[in-house]
């Protein structure tokens, strides 16, 4: 299935995969990340949760997608986007047995690549919450068994109660380095869960992390994590931009710590997304939003800006020369901020209202690459 412009040459350095509620968009960069050509866009219409290059590869490429004719499901590329092929048997949980609740994957919102010593295997995340692995390069998806099948899982997300607004979502699907049977996994709402058996036991990792929500505020499961990393050189260290605030754990001490706390009062530290230095584990970048008691979900005070730390959440630095000074009410979803691995880092934030911004000074300096995508989705920086 062709579906974009057809290239005679490899990409540069660098592709921004950028999902869309009506669309896939790519962006290649040149050799110094100065000009970025757009190619898409590639089904268009459609809705497309995430795009992901695999890390192991650098070709092959995994799309999750809801399409008009096909529902929701997962396509792959081996040319770099030029062409796509379906998965043969997409994400879906099984029927239900008598008396047991239906469950059907509204759509697939998560892809994850597996560890290096299983060069074919990737995770992906489903709304509502399910957890899917492809052990063929993502031709074909199971259930995995142990959290979809958990006896504890409604309890842990409300089950049919589950209140989030563009549906509950499984995410977050994080591979421990250094043991490819360790991973974590976020839930919106639920909480942030650990396994040491590549998913067959599961348990809560959420002590500390508030739930304002709640009548208790510190429940041992049931929050609402937005995004969660843990750091590729130092991977005892986790961050979460949660709903109630920004948090980093460093294991073995199995306690989150509101790092939050430190943002300016006047901004707060309620937001979606996350983006940690690939090579500095006391830096990261968040981008809030208004929390105030209506939750409006744009740039606070309409004035959107990243926030940088350096020394592991103690201090914040605002970082927004080159961004819009005044009317600029859009938000940044939670797949939607990426950095890349290269010198000096680069940062890219897509936009609810369709812009993409791109930094190549570690935040310092901002400029727009594109204006008037459709709303984004999700932004992945993919080396090649």
């Amino acid at each position: 299935m062709a579906t974009g412009p057809r290239r005679t040459t490899e990409p540069g350095p660098l592709l921004l995969l950028i999902a869309t509620r009506k669309g896939a968009f790519i962006l290649h960069a040149d050799a110094d990340r100065d000009t970025f050509a757009v190619h898409g866009p590639h089904f268009l219409g459609h809705v497309i949760h995430h795009i992901v290059l695999d890390p192991r590869d650098r070709r092959t490429m995994l799309m999750a997608a809801s399409t008009g004719h096909l529902g929701p499901t997962v396509f792959r590329s081996t040319d770099f986007g030029e062409t796509w092929r379906e998965a043969d048997h997409p994400p879906q949980f099984p029927k239900a047995a008598a008396g047991q609740r239906a469950r059907a994957v509204d759509h697939v919102f998560w892809l994850t690549a597996g560890h290096t010593s299983e060069p074919d295997v990737w995770y992906a995340g489903t709304s509502p919450q399910g957890l899917f692995r492809s052990e063929d390069g993502g031709r074909r998806w199971e259930g995995v068994v142990g959290l979809n099948n958990h006896p504890m899982l409604d309890t842990w997300t409300g089950g049919e109660r589950d209140g989030t607004p563009d549906g509950p979502k499984l995410h977050s699907v994080l591979i421990d380095p250094r043991n490819r049977n360790r991973m974590y996994v976020g839930m919106s709402g639920g909480g942030f869960f650990v396994s040491d058996d590549q998913g067959a036991a599961w348990r809560a990792l959420n002590k500390g992390c508030r739930a304002d929500f709640f009548p208790d505020p510190y429940p041992e499961y049931g929050q609402d994590p937005h995004r969660v990393m843990l750091h590729p050189l130092r991977p005892d260290r986790l961050y979460q931009q949660n709903h109630c605030g920004i948090y980093r754990m460093d294991l073995p001490d199995e306690t989150w710590v509101r790092i939050g706390e430190n943002m300016p009062s006047d901004i707060g530290d309620i937001g979606l997304p996350l983006a940690l230095h690939p090579r500095d584990p006391d830096t990261a970048w968040v981008i809030p939003m208004d929390g105030s008691s209506v939750w409006p979900r744009v740039s606070p005070g309409g004035r959107p800006a990243v926030y940088a730390t350096r020394d592991a959440g103690a201090s914040w630095q605002r970082l927004d020369q080159g961004l819009p000074t005044e009317h600029a009410w859009f938000t940044v979803k939670r797949q939607s901020f990426s950095a890349d691995p290269l010198t000096p880092v680069g940062l890219y934030f897509g936009t609810t209202s369709g812009g993409v911004w791109a930094s190549t000074d570690e935040g310092a300096h901002w400029r727009c690459l594109v204006r008037d995508l459709p709303e984004i989705y999700a932004v992945e920086a993919a080396p090649t």
